[in-house]
């Protein structure tokens, strides 16, 4: 009966389904990441600049200012946020479910660290690292593997860590690298203690010990249509409505933005609340540094801007419970005012 029993659990075993996950992650990582940065690498190295500022060159009226922003911006993401739906969708129906809860789906340290681990290849901006943020949650993967997966991504960017050497220098670089990777280790592992998983939305806790039925393209459309559209309307409509209120979230006066702590704590919060592409926040520091800005803000700025938005934030309400993202929010916030603060000394 036990050898039977086994015979009949063997078919069970469907190995393509992970190896089909891996191959779309390669292809699709490789060509909306991998090699446009390869190229990218050796421009900075050169000219020492990645391009212009996002936010240069706002226009005074807030709707056509939502409207210019939301076009450059969804222009240079929109590749991303396509395979990152597509990821997020395709981990809940080809991963095993109990392979994930072995491995990020551990409250612990290790959860948090695989996580981490885990983020270095994608380079993903925040906005587009937080629908497979979803799926792994629907996966039942802890809070601290699944904020460390996405804050890592944008935060510890091996390309975005190059291309700051180039571009404003290597200290820069080191001090994001370090700042960034103790960011996302505290931060996801204080949420993970703090916030209990029993305070999780109900539509969000799944049974893992029931099989999903029906056919894998069945099944796949359908977390696909989910994740869709608990995603990606709020996330066009919160983007939009920053477009309008960036004049107010970044002032352009020359030389204004000094050396001040009222000024690390306001670009801080202002970081935490604005969304930009990966490796954005390069060019726009730069030029707010050749404007005469402090290296107190710039700092703060660098942690923050990257790490979380207001947008993917919103985008994440139905996956984590609202304290875990609030508490995320303030401690990112926290971390970019205690980075810039190293300036001040």
């Amino acid at each position: 009966m036990a050898g039977q029993s086994s015979s009949q659990a063997a078919p069970h075993v469907q190995w393509w389904k992970p190896a089909l996950f891996l191959l779309v992650v390669l292809v699709g990582l490789w060509y909306v990441k991998w090699q446009p940065y390869y190229g990218k690498a050796f421009t900075a190295a050169e000219t020492h600049s990645i391009g212009k500022s996002i936010l240069a060159n706002g226009d005074p009226s807030p709707l056509k200012a939502a409207w210019d922003y939301a076009m450059v911006y969804f222009l240079a993401v929109w590749k991303a946020a396509v395979l990152g739906v597509l990821l997020g969708s395709l981990i809940q129906v080809l991963i095993p479910r109990d392979w994930l809860m072995r491995t990020l789906g551990q409250p612990r340290f290790q959860g948090t660290l695989l996580g981490t681990i885990f983020s270095l290849p994608g380079m993903m901006c925040t906005c587009c690292a937080a629908p497979v943020a979803a799926g792994m949650r629907r996966q039942r993967v802890s809070m601290g593997g699944a904020l460390a997966f996405w804050m890592g991504n944008p935060l510890l960017n091996p390309a975005t860590l190059v291309f700051m050497g180039f571009v404003l220098g290597w200290h820069f670089a080191l001090i994001r690298l370090v700042a960034g990777l103790l960011t996302v280790l505290v931060v996801a592992s204080l949420v993970q203690y703090l916030v209990k998983e029993r305070d999780l939305p109900a539509a969000t806790v799944e049974t893992s010990a029931v099989e999903p039925q029906g056919s894998f393209m069945a099944r796949w459309s359908r977390a696909l249509w989910q994740l869709f559209w608990s995603t990606i309307p709020v996330y066009i409509l919160a983007v939009l409505a920053l477009g309008a209120a960036r004049v107010w979230l970044f002032p352009h006066a020359d030389g204004a933005i000094d050396n001040s702590l009222l000024w690390v704590v306001a670009m801080a919060i202002a970081g935490c609340l604005f969304v930009i592409p990966t490796a954005a926040e390069i060019p726009i520091v730069q030029t707010m540094m050749l404007a005469g800005m402090g290296t107190a803000p710039v700092l703060a700025l660098l942690i923050t801007l990257p790490a979380v938005s207001l947008p993917s934030l919103i985008m994440l309400h139905k996956a984590f419970p609202a304290k875990a993202l609030w508490l995320t929010g303030a401690l990112v916030a926290l971390s970019g005012v205690m980075v810039g603060s190293i300036a001040l000394l």
